[in-house]
């Protein structure tokens, strides 16, 4: 994993970790599980989601993006993320 990625995944890690993977050790819930199908995020889950990220990435995310290839895993998250920083990064 780049340092771009890591710069990125470990506070959506830690975010989740604290609120949603409480039930699981750090290293137990690898990145590219998927949130959705573990039961981990529901709908509401996912608005907190959204809300972190835009608050602790300083980006926006428009409704149509709101999709499980974007918010379903840790690292399509992180990809995500890197995806709506662009050059900012």
């Amino acid at each position: 994993m780049n340092e771009q990625v890591l710069t990125i995944s470990r506070p959506i890690r830690n975010f989740l970790q604290e609120h949603y993977l409480f039930g699981y050790a750090e290293d137990e819930f690898s990145d590219d599980a998927s949130l959705i199908e573990h039961g981990i995020l529901d709908s509401l889950g996912i608005l907190e989601l959204i809300t972190f990220l835009e608050s602790e990435f300083n980006v926006k995310i428009a409704d149509e993006e709101i999709l499980p290839e974007n918010l379903d895993t840790i690292s399509r998250i992180s990809q995500f993320v890197i995806h709506k920083l662009g050059p900012a990064l």
